[in-house]
């Protein structure tokens, strides 16, 4: 059965640390902040996980999970965990690793040293959230990997994303919470148009705001549709048995 997560791109999370400086305008109104704020805890003191550092150990059916939704794999104050983390990601081959950052310009020096062309069960991403942080794109791209992924979540602006080559997906993403900031639908539609056109997979998360329709806030229609496709190359077809409701490969096209 598949985890239940409040992230409609991913079956499980796994948050080896905790804690995160915001970078970037897409940062502004972090989710993590309000929720660690809430307890009255300090989101900016990132801590190791006391109880969810080896959660993928424990988990024996194969499973996406989205890495560090409360903090950044590549944020500079885990260096000193991240290599244990590593050994976890390798011990674990049957679980495929979802790493999303906003720091891709530490990618290529915090790697484990056999990463070679990538390791068949991590995918790596970097946020986009306008135009002003496309570069993102072309660090990213200098590392090899088997899947390479953009989030334009929250979507703050149109976006073009240029040659897509060696680009596997892409995600968009109104902002939600109670300060949203609006997410025009033609900024989602142009990358939609973009994603048709190159023939990349293409996953629209939801359009936005404070108020759920259908599970998402602000619904997950886009031009009368929903749109849920993930790469189809180096999937893990027993996945395919826990979460029915992603779709494989291009077929929204």
């Amino acid at each position: 059965m598949a985890l239940s997560t409040k992230i409609e791109w991913t079956n499980a999370t796994w948050n080896p640390w905790q804690g995160c400086h915001k970078v970037s305008p897409g940062c502004y109104n972090c989710y993590m902040y309000r929720e660690k704020q809430i307890y009255g805890q300090n989101p900016e003191v990132i801590v190791r996980s006391r109880t969810t550092f080896n959660d993928p150990m424990k988990w024996k059916n194969p499973r996406f999970i989205f890495v560090c939704s409360w903090s950044d794999w590549f944020i500079e104050d885990a260096d000193s965990w991240r290599n244990e983390a590593w050994e976890i990601i390798r011990n674990t081959p049957y679980h495929t690793y979802q790493i999303l950052t906003k720091r891709p310009e530490r990618i290529k020096s915090h790697l484990p040293h056999d990463w070679k062309n990538g390791w068949e069960n991590v995918w790596l991403g970097v946020s986009i959230e306008n135009q002003d942080y496309i570069f993102r794109k072309k660090l990213l791209l200098k590392i090899p990997a088997k899947i390479h992924f953009i989030s334009a979540e929250p979507l703050l602006g149109p976006i073009d994303l240029g040659e897509l080559k060696d680009i596997d997906w892409v995600i968009t993403g109104g902002e939600s919470g109670p300060n949203a900031r609006s997410m025009h639908p033609d900024w989602a539609r142009s990358i939609k148009n973009q994603c048709i056109e190159a023939s990349v997979a293409y996953f629209h998360k939801q359009n936005g705001g404070s108020k759920k329709i259908h599970g998402a806030w602000g619904g997950r229609v886009l031009d009368g549709k929903t749109w849920d496709s993930i790469p189809e190359k180096n999937m893990n077809l027993d996945y395919l048995s826990y979460n029915n409701n992603i779709q494989c490969g291009l077929k929204n096209f």
